[in-house]
């Protein structure tokens, strides 16, 4: 078994696979130059079923809407971000949305 962890990650991966999934963490060095670019440090896999990564989702999105909610806030994603990992605005929108506000 690992040693518990205290992290902050900027880059992360998911993979998912009939037998789990596989949430890997990662952090981008602090000032990258366009030069000689570093691959990201990697923190460490979480490996768990999908039925854990289902309910950790659900509970996820529950408490960044009631965090939302309660402080009278979004979280906002730019929308270069959402590109980069291929995500449409509108779809973004509609997977909030039917969460309710």
């Amino acid at each position: 078994m690992s040693d518990p962890f205290d992290i902050y990650s900027d880059v992360f991966a998911i993979s998912i696979t009939p037998w789990g999934a596989n949430l890997s963490f990662q952090l981008r060095e602090a000032h990258p130059t366009k030069v000689s670019p570093k691959q990201p440090k990697q923190h460490g896999t979480v490996r768990m079923s999908n039925e854990h990564l289902k309910t950790l989702i659900f509970l996820c999105t529950r408490q960044v809407k009631k965090f939302e909610r309660d402080n009278g806030v979004q979280c906002q994603v730019p929308n270069q971000v959402l590109a980069q990992l291929g995500i449409a605005p509108d779809d973004w929108d509609a997977f909030w949305q039917q969460r309710g506000s």
